[in-house]
């Protein structure tokens, strides 16, 4: 299946099915695997969302509560508008021909303007390197018609990645789900399957369980 992914000249992104993951962070754990990554650095991110309401029933005279709590699973979105690539000084991140952003490492002078601007704080200082460093879809695997780590580790088969049109052809369009932020800043390449109680990313209705996650 991965082999019929990696065409020329596609533009690259993720699908995440919301109702399917169970916050398990076998995902996390699989990239951080893959790329070494130190402690404190994440690539990809299971953030807990959780809130409630309340519903007012006129006719039995009382209110019942609706609480809610779901996972979502991020990293970077390959935005088709990378806030990160606009304000980077150095030109150090850049976006490949498939769409997909990645670091310079021979140009990054670790300013960190780009974490500060991306509202999915995809881009994350590595004070080993002194360098900026991020997700950019496992390109190797990927040349190699191997699919993202990410993605192969999933139990639950919650996460799938491919050209972003085929991939909102299959699985829709739905992108602005809480905590995220307005997909309308960077639009993303990501498609969301949502939860059977999503909340959409402006009605905060809920609070992120595990703010240090994002």
């Amino acid at each position: 299946m991965a082999d019929s992914k990696t065409q020329a000249g596609a533009n690259y992104g993720f699908h995440f099915d919301q109702s399917a993951c169970t916050g398990c962070a076998a995902c996390q754990v699989a990239c951080n695997d893959k790329f070494d990554l130190p402690i404190g650095v994440n690539f990809r991110r299971i953030v807990e969302y959780s809130g409630g309401t309340w519903q007012r029933d006129d006719h039995n005279h009382t209110v019942v509560p609706q609480v809610f709590t779901y996972y979502t699973s991020i990293s970077c979105n390959h935005c088709e508008n990378p806030i990160c690539v606009q304000v980077c000084p150095t030109t150090a991140m850049t976006k490949r021909e498939d769409g997909t952003v990645y670091v310079d490492d021979s140009k990054c002078v670790g300013c960190r303007y780009c974490e500060w601007a991306c509202p999915y704080s995809a881009p994350q200082f590595n004070a080993s390197t002194g360098h900026m460093s991020k997700c950019d879809l496992c390109y190797d695997y990927r040349s190699e018609g191997q699919d993202p780590a990410c993605v192969a580790a999933c139990p639950s088969r919650a996460l799938d990645w491919g050209p972003i049109d085929e991939l909102r052809e299959k699985y829709g369009t739905e992108n602005g789900i809480a905590p995220l932020p307005d997909p309308k800043t960077t639009q993303p390449h990501l498609v969301i399957t949502p939860h059977r109680d999503a909340q959409a990313w402006d009605r905060a209705t809920g609070t992120i369980a595990n703010p240090k996650e994002m």
